[in-house]
């Protein structure tokens, strides 16, 4: 019984550690919108390409610099604060059509 609560007291440490190096991550990759918008155009050259709704009325948005490449991919809360989800490089505008009905290609 004393090793069960051993292992239990041991692993509820390493998930509450987890736990909160994962929160002050993710508060590290936020800030309000205005900020976080404009750093992105300052810093980076980046615009908004792309806005979507998502899960409980965040908004979703795509920003890219067409002469570098570079992009990110924003997530804004109701609240107004604004997490960078994604970053990357060789970022490049489509315009493909969807594929025939029918076809699983």
């Amino acid at each position: 019984m004393n090793k069960r609560m051993i292992i239990g007291a041991l692993g509820f440490g390493i998930l509450a550690l987890a736990a909160t190096t994962g929160f002050a991550q993710n508060a590290r990759n936020c800030a309000p919108r205005e900020v976080v918008v404009e750093r992105l155009a300052d810093k980076y050259g980046e615009a908004r390409q792309s806005v979507g709704l998502g899960a409980n009325n965040s908004l979703v948005e795509v920003f890219a610099a067409n002469e570098t490449g570079t992009w990110t991919i924003t997530v804004t809360m109701a609240n107004g604060l604004t997490c960078l989800v994604a970053s990357g490089q060789n970022f490049e505008t489509l315009a493909e059509a969807l594929p025939a009905k029918g076809n699983d290609a």
